[in-house]
């Protein structure tokens, strides 16, 4: 699967139970590359929101955003327990992406059932 096939909604962390991030994007890698290396002046930049512990894939662009609106109306508790939901321990899920799915240490959400 190509990595434009799915958009992702996700959130990323400056730490565990810290500041939060939530954003829409067709290419999740490089997303998460670009929180990462700080290339965009904002929010995710001003908090330190690098670090990506939650996501989502979808295959229609207008469903992921519809899903972003919604999780943006949520508070910040029911945020936590979808994220604590699916990772624990907060893992830090950038590096498992690009692992074969076998060894990945997550729920993988490509492939939900």
């Amino acid at each position: 699967m190509a990595r434009y096939d799915c958009i992702a909604v996700y959130l990323t962390a400056n730490r565990r139970n810290g500041t939060l991030y939530l954003g829409v994007t067709s290419d999740l890698m490089n997303r998460i590359l670009e929180h990462r290396e700080e290339r965009f002046p904002g929010f995710s930049e001003k908090y330190g929101c690098k670090l990506l512990v939650w996501f989502e894939m979808y295959e229609e662009k207008h469903v992921a955003i519809a899903r972003e609106k919604e999780l943006k109306k949520w508070r910040r508790a029911w945020k936590l327990a979808l994220l604590e939901k699916g990772n624990p321990q907060w893992r830090v899920l950038y590096e498992d992406l690009l692992l074969p799915q076998h060894l990945r240490q997550f729920d993988d959400p490509w492939h939900k059932t």
